[in-house]
C-alpha cells in the first residue's frame, strides 16, 4: 500500500526486453540501496513493482523491476525509454503518516491530459478518464495519476480537473505534462468497493 505522497523522482536507466512479454527496467534514484530489499515494493509512477536488483551506481542508487503483459498493456511502462522520469514512493509502513489517500499501485488505466492551464499559483489539468472507469470519479474525490495522491475539482462526462500547486510541480512529473501525455489512473478504492456493493443489490 502507499499513499500517493511521492517521495524521489527516478530516472529510467534501462529496458531490457525478455522471454514471456517480461520487460526487466532499471531505475535511478536517490534513496539508499542498503534500505531496498529484495522483493520489496516501491510505486513506480503509481504501478507497484517488486524489486528484484539493487546496487549503487556511479553514486546512486539503481534497482531493477520486472514489468509483465498485464502491466504494460494497462499502464504507460511500455513505453518507458532511458531518460524518462518517475514518481517514485516506498511501501507505506505501519506507524507512516498518510498523508494523502490510500493507493494501492494497481493501475485501472490510462488518463489522457486534454489540456493544461498555467495560472499564477497553480496548474490546472483536465484529463479524460476510459468510459468503463469514468463513472468511479466524483468531485472532491480522490484519484492517483502517475501515483500522486490528488483531489478531483470536477467533473463532466468522462473528463475531470485537478490543481496542481508548485511544489507538486516541482517534485513530481507534472511540472512537464503537456497535452495528449497518458497518466497511469488509479480510482479511489471506497469508489472500487461501493459499485461493487451496489451490483450485488
Amino acid at each position: 500500500m502507499f499513499t500517493g505522497i511521492v517521495t524521489d523522482l527516478g530516472e529510467v536507466v534501462k529496458v531490457t526486453p525478455r522471454a514471456n512479454t517480461l520487460s526487466r527496467i532499471e531505475i535511478g534514484c536517490g534513496y539508499d540501496p542498503a534500505s531496498i530489499a529484495l522483493g520489496a515494493s516501491i510505486s513506480c509512477s503509481g504501478i507497484c513493482l517488486t524489486v528484484v536488483e539493487v546496487a549503487a551506481q556511479a553514486g546512486r542508487c539503481v534497482f531493477a523491476v520486472d514489468a509483465a503483459a498485464e502491466t504494460l498493456r494497462v499502464t504507460n511502462a511500455g513505453r518507458w525509454q532511458p531518460g524518462v522520469k518517475l514518481n517514485l514512493e516506498r511501501a507505506l509502513k505501519a506507524g507512516d503518516e498518510l498523508g494523502g489517500h490510500i493507493v494501492s499501485g494497481h493501475v485501472d488505466g490510462l488518463a489522457e491530459v486534454v489540456s493544461r492551464e498555467d495560472l499564477t499559483d497553480q496548474a490546472r489539468f483536465v484529463l479524460r478518464a476510459p468510459k468503463a472507469i469514468s463513472r468511479f470519479i466524483a468531485a472532491k474525490g480522490s484519484v492517483a495519476l502517475d501515483g500522486v495522491s490528488l483531489t478531483v475539482n470536477d467533473v463532466a462526462g468522462d473528463d475531470f480537473s485537478v490543481h496542481i500547486i508548485p511544489h507538486t510541480l516541482a517534485v513530481t512529473t507534472f511540472g512537464a505534462l503537456k497535452a495528449g501525455d497518458q497518466l497511469n489512473l488509479e480510482i479511489d478504492v471506497m469508489a472500487r468497493y461501493a459499485a461493487r456493493l451496489m451490483q450485488s443489490q
